[in-house]
């Protein structure tokens, strides 16, 4: 690991305290850095990085912003102090009409309640269960890819892990949906991307070109929420899953959760709660297509653990190779690639004083690639990862699922559900990536391909057809 760099002058005890703001980029009159900001995201936040250190100070129109890229602070705003800072409203005041007062967006008490509630779905014997689903559908995918094809990996990863999603944690195979949700969840998430770089908030009743698509997005994906309600309610099936504990929750006076706030959370799950591993598995293809030797070890690795049967849970501490790769591509390519955070009080970091109101910016997708913190951290080598590399990084210099009491709470299941579907596909198929389709990293929420990952397909060497031998198939 490459030493950490503490020389610049704004760095770990380097501002004196008589300065009121941190070095940073220029900005324009009452647009600040939003210009910049609004041209290439990924690219103004690593030159930022790379000028001015560790605190970096910016103006995002009228208001004060920090970029911070060192992992002690990041600590400090994230768990030392973390009932200082509530997640960023400049941001998310974009998103509420999809996710209203959902995990992802709520504060407070609301905040804390849901995660108790949604918290037992995603631990213990469940797990195992979700596992047994999760090679089902992947196996599912499989029969319909043939070798010689060439296929939008990403479009096939989102679709997987959305029924994944639907029945693992909501009983509810959509199959009908799947092409709605994914067309929808695409217009809904280019349309914030977009409202992400405004100086100021366009009201959704103002008729723009991508107002109506995003309206009318968030009015189908409703439709289809309303209808998984509906068909639970009429079930009279005892279940287990996420659902069943949201709408059997009651608050302190005995009452059930309100529809409206089902709907945030179901909503939230659906969209967000499956993406994280799409984008994670769709990152690793990209990355295993350009790398013949990755994707060898990969499929050395799976059939030497596997000899050809489906993975199930408990393979999964041998499929060591299988998971390094999984964390490798989420250091390159974090799908969470940057985390906000709103000072709801006046508060200090590194000698600087952040007045209340402030916007704090964390930034994975800087950090991944610090070479303070990685060798060659350009280069995709999942063999780092062997030693203690894991051990000896700054607690926060790797942070894919962000960190704090606000650690994304389906981390496991989303790592557990990678490294199933990664291994269950590299038992059959080998992917090269097809460099005539180039890859654009789209920021919003999200870290997406812009125009989709092309791969094209071919029959592993030395495996039979249909080597995942149909135990894991559900029944029909």
């Amino acid at each position: 690991m490459a030493a950490k760099v503490a020389s610049s002058p704004y760095a770990r005890g380097g501002a004196p305290a008589a300065r009121s703001r941190p070095p940073g980029p220029p900005g324009l009159p009452i647009l600040g850095n939003l210009l910049g900001l609004a041209r290439d995201p990924l690219a103004f936040y690593t030159d930022c990085a790379e000028r001015y250190g560790d605190i970096v100070g910016m103006r995002l129109g009228g208001w004060p912003a920090l970029l911070l890229n060192d992992p002690d602070d990041i600590e400090s705003v994230l768990v030392k102090q973390h009932r200082s800072y509530v997640r960023n409203s400049f941001f998310w005041r974009h998103v509420t009409a999809v996710f209203g007062n959902g995990l992802l967006t709520s504060e407070g008490a609301l905040w804390q309640r849901q995660r108790r509630l949604a918290a037992p779905a995603f631990t213990g014997p469940r797990l195992t269960r979700y596992g047994e689903t999760m090679v089902a559908h992947t196996g599912a995918m499989l029969d319909t890819w043939k070798a010689g094809e060439i296929r939008d990996v990403h479009a096939d990863m989102m679709v997987l892990t959305l029924r994944i999603a639907a029945e693992s944690l909501f009983g509810a195979v959509v199959e009908e949906d799947v092409e709605t949700i994914k067309r929808d969840g695409d217009a809904i998430t280019r349309e914030i991307a977009a409202r992400f770089t405004r100086l100021f908030v366009i009201p959704d009743i103002v008729p723009l070109p991508g107002h109506l698509r995003y309206r009318r997005g968030i009015r189908r994906l409703e439709a289809i929420v309303a209808r998984i309600l509906r068909q639970r309610r009429a079930d009279p099936e005892v279940h287990s899953d996420l659902l069943s504990n949201l709408m059997q929750a009651r608050d302190e006076t005995g009452q059930p959760m309100p529809d409206r706030q089902l709907r945030d959370e179901v909503l939230t799950m659906l969209l967000a709660g499956q993406e994280t591993t799409a984008l994670a598995l769709t990152w690793s293809w990209y990355l295993i297509g350009q790398h013949p030797e990755v994707d060898a070890r990969l499929g050395a690795e799976v059939e030497a653990v596997l000899g050809g049967r489906a993975p199930t849970i408990d393979d999964l501490p041998r499929l060591r190779y299988t998971g390094q790769v999984i964390t490798e591509a989420m250091r390159l390519f974090p799908p969470a690639w940057a985390l906000g955070r709103e000072a709801t009080v006046d508060c200090e970091i590194g000698g600087y004083p952040v007045p209340k109101g402030t916007t704090l910016f964390i930034c994975p997708w800087i950090l991944h690639r610090s070479a303070r913190f990685f060798d060659e951290p350009a280069a995709f080598r999942p063999e780092r990862w062997e030693g203690s590399l894991a051990k000896d990084l700054p607690r926060f210099a790797y942070l894919p699922f962000g960190g704090g009491p606000r650690i994304c709470i389906g981390n496991r299941f989303a790592l557990m559900e990678a490294s199933l579907v990664l291994a269950t596909v590299a038992q059959r198929f080998s992917l090269t990536w097809q460099a005539s389709r180039p890859v654009i990293p789209l920021p919003s929420i999200t870290l997406r391909p812009d125009g989709g990952v092309w791969v094209k397909l071919a029959a592993r060497a030395g495996t039979p057809a249909g080597a995942n031998r149909r135990e894991a198939r559900f029944q029909a």
